[in-house]
């Protein structure tokens, strides 16, 4: 099989890649049905679902380029999914390591869907404390920080099991 390799299948780490590009553009559909861009409505004390448009990478960095930074987030998503779909066949068997890898991919994406449909990424979801409020996220930005974060649990993990 093309999609198997020594270290296990690539399969099901791809489908819970699907899974997050799934959910990730859902719940954005559900927004841009929902609200309009600035909309913001209170669910709590600490967090709100806002409309929020990201034409820039986190922190919406690069946001006020002159268009550019499109086509250029498109194709570091489009490679960055195909070095991981690469390290997904050569490692499947690693369970932490394949997770990680799989939410990453899901969320870079779920994200490059909306670089190329809309020329921006639909933020919505917004956590606030105290009157500062921190930058609008979306599914796939949370799925892309606990795979980073699983990715830095594995390494320690990894360390210590070779001492």
């Amino acid at each position: 099989m093309a999609f198997k390799k020594s270290g296990g299948s690539v399969l099901p780490w791809l489908g819970i890649a699907v899974v997050i590009i799934l959910i990730d553009q859902f719940t954005k559909t559900l927004i841009l049905g929902a609200f309009q861009l600035g909309d913001s409505h209170t669910v709590t004390s600490f967090f709100n679902i806002v409309r929020a448009h990201n034409t820039g990478a986190a922190f919406s960095f690069l946001a006020g380029a002159s268009g550019w930074q499109r086509w250029f987030f498109v194709g570091l998503g489009v490679a960055a999914a195909v070095f991981i779909v690469w390290m997904l066949r050569s490692h499947g068997g690693q369970r932490l390591f394949s997770w990680a890898l799989a939410l990453i991919l899901g969320g870079a994406l779920g994200n490059v869907i909306d670089r190329l449909i809309h020329g921006y990424v639909v933020d919505f979801i917004q956590v606030h404390y105290a009157g500062r409020a921190f930058p609008a996220f979306n599914v796939a930005d949370s799925a892309i920080s606990i795979g980073a974060a699983c990715l830095i649990l594995d390494e320690l993990l990894r360390v210590r099991r070779s001492r």
